[in-house]
């Protein structure tokens, strides 16, 4: 894989700033971000398919809606556990503040049951973003709903290249602490590097699908 190339590829297009300004813009606006991701998965499927090029232009947003959409509403069904769990911590907070006058071993079982709650959602997410990464290149394969529950082929996808996907993960964190940092600079970083952080992680997902043979179909 190529690192830098990820890191780099943005301004090799000739219309860079245009495409990162559009993107930057769109991301912070609710409901039209979900258009920012899907753009983010077709730079994922051109480098998959080797586009010299794979910026490419704005000029699919109900179809990028509709990518952004569909990964959104499977990323918030994986992470329905840990809403569940969340509700039951709410619960279980509500419980122990109407028992206040419960007895030491209540108040003592309540505390314990919250600090395993709360571990079991900081894990249950933490596997859900260790899974995503695969599941998206899966869906870019044919734009299937279904194939981003494909658990199988997902888990073949990431086991079969364990270390390009350790990569990936690697490039995406540190693209993430590059946004913050352009973030704290200055407001502008606000506007573009998270999207820029964003497209570096889907040039990464899009050399790991490549070097694992998908996706094929456009």
């Amino acid at each position: 894989m190529d690192i830098g190339k990820a890191f780099s590829y943005v301004v090799s297009d000739k219309d860079w700033v245009k495409k990162v300004v559009i993107g930057g813009i769109l991301g912070i606006i609710p409901i039209a971000n979900l258009i920012v991701m899907g753009y983010g998965l077709r730079v994922l499927k051109n480098v998959a398919q080797d586009d010299p090029q794979p910026l490419p232009e704005w000029d699919d947003w109900g179809g990028d809606f509709v990518k952004g959409l569909i990964v959104t509403l499977a990323s918030l069904i994986y992470s329905s556990p840990a809403i569940v769990l969340s509700a039951i911590f709410a619960l279980i907070g509500v419980v122990a503040g109407f028992a206040g006058n419960a007895p030491g071993e209540a108040q003592g079982v309540f505390a314990v049951l919250m600090v395993c709650f709360t571990w079991l959602m900081m894990l249950w997410g933490l596997a859900v973003g260790l899974w995503m990464p695969a599941a998206m290149v899966n869906y870019t394969d044919k734009w299937s709903f279904g194939a981003m529950f494909a658990f199988e082929k997902i888990w073949t996808l990431i086991s079969d290249n364990i270390g390009n996907y350790v990569t990936v993960l690697a490039v995406m964190v540190l693209a993430g602490i590059a946004a913050i940092f352009g973030i704290i600079g200055c407001v502008i970083g606000v506007l573009f590097t998270q999207f820029y952080a964003q497209l570096v992680s889907m040039h990464a997902l899009g050399q790991f699908a490549r070097e694992a043979g998908r996706p094929t179909v456009v």
